[in-house]
């Protein structure tokens, strides 16, 4: 399984950003993905994931400003990021598991992508 992330950059506050994953290896539904976001000197939390369902999450500090789907034609998971602002700083990463269920924690997540700056300002 690969997670190759796209998107990200530095926007002033209250911009929009989008992110894109593509991924790959899988052979079915039957898994979680969605993003993870870590500022410097902070935890990695999570930020948004749809599970094997189709069901979606999102922490509540981005609940109505941010937006994540799947593109299962093309393999490729979204993050629209909107009224971004300065707390939102930070590398976000794509990550996944097998399993329908996603659970909050990090450590239980086995697929992770590189990583994407964003910066807002």
């Amino acid at each position: 399984v690969q997670l190759v992330e796209s998107g990200g950059g530095s926007v002033q506050a209250g911009g929009s950003l989008t992110l894109s994953c593509e991924v790959s290896g899988y052979t079915d539904s039957t898994y979680c993905v969605g993003w993870f976001r870590q500022a410097p000197g902070a935890e990695r939390e999570r930020v948004a994931h749809i599970d094997g369902n189709g069901k979606t999450t999102y922490a509540e500090f981005v609940k109505g400003r941010f937006t994540i789907s799947k593109d299962n034609a093309k393999n490729t998971l979204y993050l629209q990021m909107n009224s971004l602002n300065p707390e939102d700083t930070a590398m976000y990463f794509c990550a996944a598991r097998w399993g329908i269920d996603c659970p909050p924690e990090k450590e239980r997540y086995t697929y992770w992508a590189q990583g994407t700056q964003v910066t807002v300002s």
